[in-house]
This record gives structure tokens, C-alpha cells and sequence, in this order.
């Protein structure tokens, strides 16, 4: 290489293939530990539309199990052979970078005083760290972060029979709590009890929603642009993008350990320019 080409560089070629090399080896992208029967079981239930799959959105187009395959190959990188039923599946790394370019876009375009966003997680145990370095960074430009319905409870089906959950706030980011431990949560329930919370006081939806599961489906479907990550078992996130009601879907693995999602929040907020 010449040293006019190396001085023409750019210098984000590094830095994408580093954070691809990383995904990959971290499993947040590529080989994943989610299973293919996995995968398949919850487009099917998706397809039949069984509420929990849902994740609070309400598609227009009655997706069939082979559009859901299709387009989850597309969006995701699954295989998209119909005939394989079981084993590994994958992650394409590369449609993780885009996500990630997508949601900074986004990040990027409310990243401004005035601004009004919610952060929200159902994956407290895996993505928790991510959403709050977020957040701390869009509070640091400027952006108003919303916390409404704080302590707001509901009933969940558990196999050990009905449990409380309340919405619990943790520097900002809403995570669902049964007041001792954080909890996984695909409901749409809590989102939608801090949207009805704004309104009643008057105020404006936010800007933007930066979440997951039914956090992100929940306010997608009330019409509020919404940003989420989403793992490969996760279809209902990825329809809501195909058909406008979500704005950006990223795929990963949403539960390796949370150190590992360190590389990749250093380049989404670099992406936004939102970086320390």
C-alpha cells in the first residue's frame, strides 16, 4: 500500500472489522447460543400469533411461518432452509453493524437539548449496562430522560403462579423489578402504563424509545419511533421494522455477558457522536 492510499484510509474500516471480529468471538453475532428449535418454535408462535410473542405490536399483514423464516434469514442472517430443524443458528455479524449504524442515526438525530427520550430494557441481566451508558450519554447532550409510571405494578403468569412486577428505575433506565431482583420481561404492559401515565398529565410521547422485547413493540405500536435490540428468537421486532411501526431492530444476542457488549456501545456511541 502506498503511503498516499494509507493516508486516504478511512479510518472506521478498522474500526468495523475490529468490533465484527469481536461479535463474532463474544457470540453477541454469529454462531449464538440461541437454538435453532428455538428460533422456529417462536416464529411459529408468532405466526399464530400467541400473545407473549408479540411483544405489544399488532402487524397488519397476517405473517405466515415461511415469511416470518424469510424474512428473519433477511433481517437477521438465520438459515433460511426450512428443512433444518435443529441445531445451531447464526447471527449474520454484518446486519448487526448496520443495525448498529441505523440506531445511531436515530440517537444521533434526538441527541439535543429539549429532546425527550425513555430507556428501557427487558433484559436487565444482559443489556442493562448498554442502555445505561446510552443514556447517560444522551442526558450529557442535552436530552430530557422521561421516567413516568415509576413503581407502577402489574400481575405476571409464572410457572410458580402469579407474581407481582412494579417498574423500577435504575439511573434512568426502566427495568421491571419484583423489588428484590431485576426480571426478564417480553411484556408490553409497562410501556404502555408510562404512556398512559404522560398522557394523562398532559404531556407530549417521547421522541424517541430506545429498548427491547415488548418495551420497544409496545411503543412502536402506539407510534412513537422506537429503537431496540433484538436476538434471533425474537421475531416480532424485526416485522415491526419490515412494516414501519419500528424504526430500527439490532440483531444480537441479547444475554452474553454484559462486559462483552462493551466494544459494541463504545462504536454506537461513537457512530452517534455521542462518545465521551
Amino acid at each position: 500500500m502506498t503511503a498516499g492510499h494509507a493516508a486516504g484510509r478511512d479510518p472506521g474500516v478498522d474500526v468495523r472489522t475490529a468490533l465484527l471480529q469481536h461479535l463474532v468471538a463474544a457470540r453477541i453475532a454469529g454462531d449464538v447460543a440461541t437454538s435453532r428449535e428455538d428460533n422456529l418454535l417462536k416464529y411459529g408462535m408468532f405466526a399464530t400469533r400467541i400473545r407473549t410473542a408479540m411483544f405489544g405490536l399488532e402487524p397488519r399483514h397476517r405473517w405466515s411461518f415461511g415469511e416470518v423464516l424469510e424474512l428473519m434469514s433477511q433481517r437477521v442472517g438465520v438459515s433460511p432452509d426450512p428443512r433444518y430443524l435443529r441445531g445451531p443458528d447464526r447471527i449474520d455479524p454484518q446486519l448487526t453493524l448496520d443495525g448498529l449504524d441505523r440506531m445511531a442515526g436515530r440517537l444521533a438525530a434526538v441527541a439535543r437539548p429539549g429532546a425527550r427520550v425513555i430507556v428501557a430494557t427487558g433484559h436487565p441481566a444482559g443489556l442493562l449496562p448498554v442502555h445505561l451508558s446510552v443514556a447517560r450519554a444522551l442526558a450529557g447532550a442535552g436530552v430530557r430522560l422521561l421516567t413516568p409510571a415509576a413503581g407502577w405494578t402489574h400481575e405476571v403468569s409464572t410457572r410458580t403462579g402469579r407474581l407481582r412486577r412494579e417498574i423500577r428505575y435504575v439511573a434512568d433506565v426502566a427495568t421491571v423489578s419484583n423489588r428484590g431482583e431485576l426480571n426478564h420481561t417480553h411484556s408490553p404492559q409497562p410501556m404502555r402504563a408510562m404512556l398512559a401515565e404522560l398522557a394523562a398529565a398532559g404531556e407530549d410521547p417521547p421522541d424517541l424509545v430506545l429498548a427491547d422485547h415488548g418495551w420497544a413493540g409496545a411503543a412502536g405500536q402506539a407510534g412513537i419511533p422506537s429503537v431496540g435490540f433484538a436476538d434471533s428468537n425474537d421475531p416480532a421486532l424485526f416485522v415491526g421494522e419490515a412494516e414501519g411501526a419500528v424504526a430500527v431492530s439490532v440483531p444480537l444476542d441479547d444475554n452474553v455477558a454484559p462486559h462483552l457488549y462493551t466494544p459494541l456501545t463504545a462504536y454506537l456511541l461513537e457512530r452517534a457522536g455521542l462518545a465521551p
